[in-house]
């Protein structure tokens, strides 16, 4: 009897250790998937980071160049949920695009222009993704 026990017992303690190392190794095998920004993501930093500049070079009186073109990717950069590209969106995008350019073609009314453009991001975004929000007003002009 004490020798089934015995065995018993090893048999239970060798099948136990096996599923560790079976656990370890499939541990080791995970991989993890990196987050890739949409086009249109990473098109909207591209955009909040010329406005930082631009923000700058009006605060210093300093020119301002001309419109970014790749502004206009707003049109045909895709999303990372393609139902967000609606009409809502699309008519806050031609809205949006006006306001730029606005900035760049009447240059007396500068800082207001500048901030109409912030302002029509921030309206886009209550309509779809608060997030960036508070990001977008810090560089609104006072």
């Amino acid at each position: 009897m004490k020798k089934i026990c015995f065995i018993l017992g090893l048999f239970c303690l060798m099948t136990s250790c096996q599923k560790k190392e079976e656990k370890k190794a499939c541990a080791k095998e995970k991989t993890f998937d990196m987050y890739q920004m949409s086009e249109m993501a990473t098109l909207m930093e591209r955009m909040y980071a010329h406005n930082q500049q631009l923000r700058e070079r009006i605060l210093k009186k300093d020119t301002i160049g001309k419109f970014p073109e790749f502004f206009n990717e707003i049109f045909t950069a895709k999303f990372t949920d393609e139902s967000d590209n609606d009409a809502f969106f699309k008519e806050n995008a031609i809205k949006y695009i006006a306001a730029q350019k606005l900035i760049y073609s009447d240059t007396t009314n500068l800082k207001k222009n500048y901030n109409d453009g912030l302002n029509a991001c921030i309206t886009c975004h209550q309509g779809k993704c608060g997030g960036p929000i508070p990001r977008i007003k810090k560089l609104i002009i006072k």
